[in-house]
């Protein structure tokens, strides 16, 4: 008989005769949702390698506001062993780790740098980076979108948004490569060199917030050190973090899903050509591409205490994953969810950007991005199709096509 909790007559999640998932070794994304739409023909939450997956779009919702599933402290450090020293107290001390009252007062003074106001001054500098790649391709007819455009496009817009001049850019294309490496279920074998990374990070905000302390500028280090609630100011510790927190949330993700969004694209020719005679539909494509193909699979969360759900009891303390990606494909919601139509309209939101208090600060930003890119490769990159195979990184991580070769007229 299976396992019950306490005064529960539900089986405790592990012992209910879920479904097992794995789709680590999918090569793409539709691989890993044929794998995760059989365990969901069977039951809405499945055991996976980390633990229960939440795989229907509701339980993904509500998990993502309820206040029991909480960010794991360090969050896939404590798997690998590390609950201590210098990395563990970093990335807890990160604005995604943290929750309750901490994390409602940083994202209180944040906040207000990253409204579509304020993000909209960036478009000009967007236009110029994406012009300015797509330049150096157009006329050879092909290129790689992951090496040629994708990895170059974010970090001189987060340069501009931070306040670092341009000629910056791989340092902190470098630093953010180490940044992600704390977030990663291999983060153990990497920590001199997230460590030195971060280092050397820290160095460079201090002398940015030494200068901006005597001359404030219209960029978003002025912006935190001018943001105030009733007094309350953030330290240069916080400070630091914020700008790393930056680097790491805007530049990774941004990359691997303007890649993510023109695989999607590709590999549905009939929408790249309706984007292209349609350009209009620009913002419903970028929503579509990351309801569809998203770089993300999911979020990590612990509960800390019992939760029935589904019919089954969630022990405090267990790790869960929520499965955003498979919210994103529940038939339930979507009506031809594995179908990729930029005209989609009346569907619920997308989950990839989160929900509650943990949803990206940076969704305003990141949207602005992937929309600019895709309206100038449209018009840049006429009768655009794939040229080789675009296997995709696993998909238990962050995640993105490793290589997308395509053709162009």
């Amino acid at each position: 008989m299976p396992t019950t909790l306490g005064t529960s007559r539900c089986p405790i999640v592990f012992d209910a005769g879920l479904p097992t998932i794995d789709y680590e070794a999918a090569l793409n994304p539709d691989e890993a949702h044929a794998i995760i739409r059989r365990a969901r023909e069977q039951a809405p939450i499945a055991i996976g390698p980390h633990g229960p997956e939440l795989l229907t779009y509701e339980l993904v919702h509500d998990a993502l506001r309820d206040h029991r599933f909480v960010v794991p402290p360090g969050m896939f450090l404590a798997a690998q062993g590390i609950t201590s020293g210098p990395l563990w107290e970093r990335v807890v001390a990160n604005l995604i780790s943290l929750d309750g009252a901490d994390h409602h007062r940083l994202r209180r003074l944040v906040c207000k740098a990253f409204t579509p106001r304020a993000t909209e001054r960036l478009r000009a500098t967007v236009i110029d980076v994406i012009d300015e790649l797509l330049g150096q391709c157009a006329d050879h007819g092909h290129c790689d979108v992951v090496d040629d455009i994708a990895r170059h496009y974010p970090i001189p817009i987060i340069c501009t948004l931070l306040g670092a001049p341009a000629s910056d850019w791989e340092q902190f294309s470098a630093w953010t490569d180490e940044f992600f490496k704390a977030f990663s279920w291999r983060a153990a074998d990497e920590v001199p060199a997230i460590l030195a990374a971060w280092d050397a990070l820290d160095a460079y905000v201090d002398e940015m917030v030494a200068d901006r302390r005597h001359t404030l500028t219209d960029d978003l280090i002025s912006d935190l050190i001018r943001a105030e609630d009733d007094g309350d100011r953030l330290s240069l510790e916080e400070l630091r973090m914020l700008a790393a927190g930056l680097l790491m949330a805007g530049t990774d993700t941004t990359r691997n899903q303007l890649a993510g969004s023109v695989y999607a694209l590709t590999d549905h020719l009939d929408q790249w050509t309706l984007l292209t005679e349609h350009p209009e539909l620009v913002g419903n494509a970028v929503e579509e591409t990351m309801r569809h193909s998203p770089i993300a699979f999911g979020t990590v969360r612990t509960v800390i205490e019992d939760v029935e759900m589904a019919g089954v009891v969630i022990p405090q303390g267990a790790v869960v994953i929520v499965n955003t990606a498979a919210a994103n494909r529940d038939p339930a919601v979507y009506a031809e969810p594995d179908r990729l139509d930029i005209t989609r309209l009346g569907a619920r939101p997308m989950q990839t950007f989160g929900g509650g208090l943990h949803l990206c600060l940076g969704a305003n930003l990141a949207r602005l991005e992937l929309t600019e890119a895709l309206v100038a490769m449209t018009r840049c990159m006429p009768g655009l199709r794939r040229s080789g195979p675009a296997p995709w990184k696993p998909l238990t991580g962050l995640s993105g096509p490793m290589t997308l070769p395509v053709e162009f007229n």
